[in-house]
């Protein structure tokens, strides 16, 4: 089933090249939102699915690109283990190939690390049609191993991923919520001082005049650690799956959604409109009617970059300018993996 499918995806790359037609990668359709839009010819891939490996003893599993998420995250869980990286479910239908090309990390990404942190090796078709595949099933690997990982946040403008082998770990034994009242100058100032202590934190995020911080371990280490630092406790982690999946009412409100990254330490951005400051400071989500250069310059001038994530106008600038030496590169890697420009052309940048 597997060869059979992979065929007739290559079969789809081929036929586009000859009649040099477009096209555009469609997993589970939940993040059609990211990006610039696409008009190309659909290739559907979200059958290419399924657990193909897993190794519980060795803490890897491989699986199709098009496999769900959910289902990937249940045959782990009957194991007592996780993706470390949290990736967020926008929808039931997400899938390990549109979270990997998109590179989503939830709360947990500052203290576990981010996707390709976790990304042993790919198969992927790119855009001559040729199957390729890169770094292995074991984190010694090192051939190839850099090449899959460029994978992850490539928006499938380099290739349609067939498979991907992910290292994966036991889930914690014990996790609470401590919430604390905090400006957002003070809650950045305790987040960095926090994470440099020997604490068990896996995630801590700030909304509306509120820290919250997670402890995630043993028992005994995450009853010290709350002791330690005080602060209301609540057992109850909805508002970490809320965050991780934008459901909480931050996300549903209307207008321009930015994905900020800066230095963790960095103080809060002067712009208008509500933030909620994630990942232990380094991530702000701001909600904000600012012209996108005003956006851009505040992010900068801390110096990080910033993303049109949600809404607004989604034919501009969505992702930050690469400088002159950045564009040259990725340039010349879509030139490697897909010389016609065919796959996902015009997601992240106007011409390729």
């Amino acid at each position: 089933m597997d060869a059979d499918l992979s065929a007739s995806l290559a079969d789809r790359v081929r036929a586009a090249i000859a009649d040099d037609t477009p096209l555009s990668i469609v997993g589970g359709g939940s993040k059609t939102f990211l990006g610039r839009p696409v008009q190309a010819l659909p290739l559907e891939v979200g059958d290419h699915r399924g657990i193909v490996r897993h190794e519980p003893t060795e803490l890897v599993i491989t699986a199709r690109g098009g496999t769900r998420l959910r289902e990937l995250e249940s045959a782990l869980e009957e194991r007592g283990q996780m993706l470390a990286f949290e990736p967020p479910r926008f929808a039931g239908s997400d899938t390990l190939g549109g979270t990997v090309a998109a590179a989503q990390s939830g709360p947990r990404r500052p203290y576990a690390g981010a996707v390709r942190d976790f990304v042993l090796g790919v198969r992927l078709l790119d855009g001559k049609a040729e199957a390729l595949t890169f770094g292995g099933e074991v984190m010694k690997n090192v051939a190839g191993y850099d090449l899959s990982r460029l994978m992850v946040g490539a928006m499938g403008t380099l290739g349609v991923l067939l498979e991907v082998s992910l290292k994966v770990l036991p889930m914690p034994e014990c996790e609470t919520t401590l919430r604390f009242e905090l400006d957002a100058a003070r809650a950045v100032e305790k987040m960095n001082e926090w994470a440099r202590l020997p604490l068990p934190l896996s995630g801590a995020f700030h909304e509306a005049g509120r820290l919250h911080l997670r402890l995630s371990g043993s028992a005994p280490g995450v009853e010290a650690a709350a002791a330690k630092l005080g602060g209301e406790r609540n057992d109850q982690l909805e508002a970490w799956s809320a965050l991780r999946d934008h459901r909480s009412a931050f996300f549903r409100r209307p207008g321009a959604l930015w994905r900020i990254s800066v230095p963790p330490a960095s103080a809060p951005l002067d712009l208008p409109g509500e933030t909620l400051i994630d990942w232990g400071g380094a991530l702000r989500w701001t909600r904000s009617d600012a012209p996108a250069p005003a956006v851009r310059d505040a992010a900068a001038s801390a110096g990080g970059h910033a993303m049109l994530f949600r809404n607004g106008d989604r034919g501009g600038d969505i992702y930050h300018p690469l400088s002159p030496g950045l564009e040259r590169l990725h340039r010349r890697l879509k030139d490697a993996f897909d010389p016609r420009r065919l796959l996902n052309r015009g997601r992240m940048y106007p011409d390729w």
